[in-house]
């Protein structure tokens, strides 16, 4: 008895598809599933690429290992389900940005409340926020007000957040980075 084997017309493994299929499985056995979704067991890969062909499929690689699950289905069909999981799972995942707020040691109290609305604006987004307090001319010489104005706004949005990079200078700028508390 000849089989005839439909070649694969897509492409390699290492193209668009993300699993191995027909000839390019080249482990000498595999675990069979049938296109019913019956598990036949372990069974040699020709006599499966053979079981295949009869029925006008192809052989898929599910699962690779030892012994590899592959499964006799439609491989065009089988590519766009995985293309929408995968678009699915793009979807539902949550992009976290880092907003980024100015400050100076000698901000005003309403400049202040600005920008902590703003902050607990991101926050509450979802979003990370990361103050910068920038020192100019003489202001170095009063780092600890930098450090009263981080630890007052560190103090502010406690509630809603919580301090993922401590205060830190680095040359003339002092910076905090806060996470929303889940």
């Amino acid at each position: 008895m000849e089989v005839h084997i439909k070649p694969n017309i897509q492409g390699s493994s290492t193209g668009k598809n993300d699993f191995r299929m027909n000839e390019q499985i080249t482990n000498p056995q595999i675990r069979l599933i049938l296109a019913t979704g019956e598990n036949f067991g372990i069974i040699s890969t020709r006599e499966a690429l053979r079981k295949a062909a009869d029925q006008g499929l192809d052989l898929v690689e599910i699962a690779p290992g030892e012994f590899p699950v592959c499964k006799i289905l439609e491989a065009g069909k089988y590519r766009y389900e995985m293309q929408k999981r995968k678009a699915e799972a793009r979807k539902n995942q949550k992009v976290v940005d880092i907003k980024e707020i100015k400050l100076t040691p000698n901000i005003g109290d309403n400049d202040y409340g600005v920008k902590m609305r703003a902050a607990r604006r991101f926050l509450e987004g979802g979003d990370k926020v990361k103050f910068n307090l920038r020192f100019r001319g003489r202001e170095m010489s009063y780092l600890d007000l930098g450090a009263a104005v981080l630890e007052r706004a560190k103090a502010d949005l406690a509630d809603i957040a919580k301090v993922e990079h401590a205060p830190k200078l680095d040359g003339r700028q002092m910076s905090m980075t806060m996470a929303p508390v889940k």
